[in-house]
C-alpha cells in the first residue's frame, strides 16, 4: 500500500515536472513570436544619399494677360492641370471695360471723320472759287491788252490809261495767283493734320479690336495648365489665380510646362555633397506614387548653397535628376525623396537598423532561437536610413528589433 502511495506520488511530481517545463517552453516561445522581428537577406546593398525636394520643369511657356486694357477680370478659366493641346481657349476676361473703350475710339474717329470730310469739301469749294476769280482776272489782263493795243488810234491820254488799266489787271491777277497758292496750302496742311488725326484714331480703334480679340486667351501650345500664385493680397496671403481675380494689364497668369523637361530638384546638406557626383543613378520616390520608385540619374549640381524661405532659415545645395522615362501621371510640384545610388555592395547580409544594439561601444543582433534570443556580434559595413549592411550574419536568420533585456533594465531603473 505504501510502495503504491510512493508510485502514484512520483508519477504526480514527474507529470507536474512535464507541464512545467513544456509551460516554460511555450512562454517562452510565445514571447518569441510576439516580438517584432526581420529576417536577414543576401543581395547587392545599395548605399544611398537622400534628398527631399520637388518635381520641377526645365523648360515652359509663360501665359500673360493682355496690354493696355482696362479693369482685367478673369471670368473663366480651364481646369488646373488639364491637359491641353495648342490653341485651345484657357483663359477668358471680362471684355465690358474694352468695349466700352472701343465705342468711345470708334465715336471719336467717326467724329475725326466727319471734320476730315468737311475739311476736304470746304477746300475743294474755297479752290474753285479762287479758280473761278483768278480766271475773271484773266480775262481782265486780256481785255486791257486789248486796250492798249489801241493806244495808236486813241489819244494819249487814253492810251496812257489803258496801260495803267493793264498793269492794275496784272497785279491783281498776281495777288489772285498768290492766294490760290496760300489758300490750297493752308487748306493742304488742314487736310493732313485732320487726316492724321483721323489715322490715329483709326489705329487706335484697330488696337482696341485687338485686345478685346486677346481677352480670350488660346493656349501656346500642348502641356498642362499651371496657375500662378496671386500676389496682390500680399505674400502671405497669395493664392493661385482663380475666377474673379483681377489681373494686371500684361502680368504672367500661368504657365504651361514642358512635361518632358520635368526633373527632380531636392536639398543636398554640405556633408553629403562630397559623396554624389552627377551621372550617379538615382530612384525617385514620389509621395502621390509611394509604391512606385522611378529610375534617373543626376544631371548637376549646384556650385554654391542656396538659401531657403523655411523657417529657420538654412542653406544646402541644390542636387537636380533626370527620369530615364517621363511617366504621363507627373506633374510639377509634386514632392517626394531623391535616393542616390553612391555605392553598391555585392552579396551583402542586411538588415533593418532597428535589428542592430549597440553595447560598450560595438554592434550586436539579437538571434532568435527556440530557446531566447542570443546575443551575436556583427561589423557594420554601410549605413541607410532604414537598413544596413552587416557582416558576420548568416542569410536568412531571424533577428529581434528590440532589445528586450534593456527594456527590462530601463523599467527597473525607474
Amino acid at each position: 500500500m505504501k510502495r503504491r502511495g510512493l508510485i502514484t506520488a512520483l508519477l504526480l511530481l514527474t507529470v507536474a515536472a512535464s507541464g512545467a517545463w513544456a509551460y516554460f517552453r511555450l512562454a517562452k516561445t510565445v514571447a518569441a513570436t510576439s516580438m517584432p522581428t526581420a529576417l536577414s537577406r543576401k543581395g547587392e546593398f545599395l548605399v544611398i544619399v537622400s534628398s527631399r525636394g520637388e518635381l520641377v520643369a526645365e523648360r515652359s511657356v509663360l501665359v500673360n494677360a493682355p496690354l493696355n486694357v482696362p479693369n482685367l477680370q478673369l471670368i473663366w478659366t480651364a481646369a488646373p492641370g488639364a491637359p491641353l493641346k495648342k490653341g485651345d481657349v484657357i483663359l477668358k476676361f471680362d471684355v465690358s471695360g474694352a468695349n466700352r473703350q472701343l465705342q468711345e475710339k470708334e465715336a471719336a474717329l467717326k467724329q475725326a471723320d466727319a471734320g476730315l470730310d468737311q475739311a476736304v469739301s470746304n477746300a475743294r469749294i474755297a479752290e474753285e472759287q479762287d479758280k473761278l476769280e483768278l480766271a475773271s482776272l484773266g480775262h481782265a489782263v486780256k481785255r486791257a491788252e486789248l486796250e492798249v493795243s489801241k493806244q495808236e488810234i486813241v489819244s494819249k491820254l487814253q492810251a496812257e490809261q489803258s496801260r495803267i488799266d493793264l498793269d492794275l489787271a496784272r497785279s491783281k491777277l498776281t495777288v489772285q495767283q498768290a492766294s490760290l497758292e496760300f489758300n490750297r496750302a493752308s487748306a493742304a496742311s488742314k487736310v493732313a493734320s485732320l487726316r492724321a488725326v483721323s489715322d490715329k484714331s483709326g489705329a487706335e480703334v484697330d488696337i482696341s479690336k485687338r485686345r478685346i480679340s486677346r481677352m480670350e486667351v488660346k493656349s501656346p501650345s500642348d502641356g498642362i495648365l499651371n496657375f500662378l500664385m496671386n500676389y496682390s493680397q500680399g505674400w502671405m496671403n497669395a493664392k493661385p489665380f482663380k475666377v474673379g481675380d483681377n489681373v494686371w494689364p500684361g502680368s504672367s497668369v500661368a504657365e504651361i510646362p514642358d512635361l518632358q523637361s520635368l526633373r527632380f530638384k531636392g536639398k543636398l546638406e554640405e556633408i553629403e555633397r562630397a559623396r554624389v557626383q552627377s551621372k550617379q543613378k538615382v530612384l525617385i520616390h514620389l509621395d502621390p506614387f509611394p509604391e512606385t520608385p522611378f529610375r534617373g540619374d543626376v544631371t548637376s549640381i549646384t556650385p554654391l548653397t542656396e538659401q531657403n524661405f523655411e523657417w529657420p532659415p538654412s542653406r544646402s545645395f541644390r542636387a537636380y535628376a533626370s527620369f530615364d522615362s517621363i511617366d504621363a501621371r507627373l506633374r510639377p510640384g509634386m514632392n517626394g525623396r531623391a535616393d542616390v545610388v553612391v555605392e553598391r555592395i555585392p552579396d551583402a547580409i542586411s538588415i533593418p537598423n532597428k535589428a542592430v544594439f549597440s553595447r560598450d561601444g560595438k554592434p550586436f543582433v539579437l538571434v532568435v532561437t527556440a530557446d531566447g534570443n542570443k546575443p551575436q556580434s556583427v561589423e557594420i559595413i554601410a549605413r541607410n536610413p532604414d537598413e544596413v549592411a552587416v557582416r558576420g550574419l548568416d542569410a536568412n536568420v531571424r533577428v529581434a528589433l528590440i532589445d528586450e533585456n534593456a527594456s527590462k533594465k530601463k523599467v527597473a531603473g525607474k
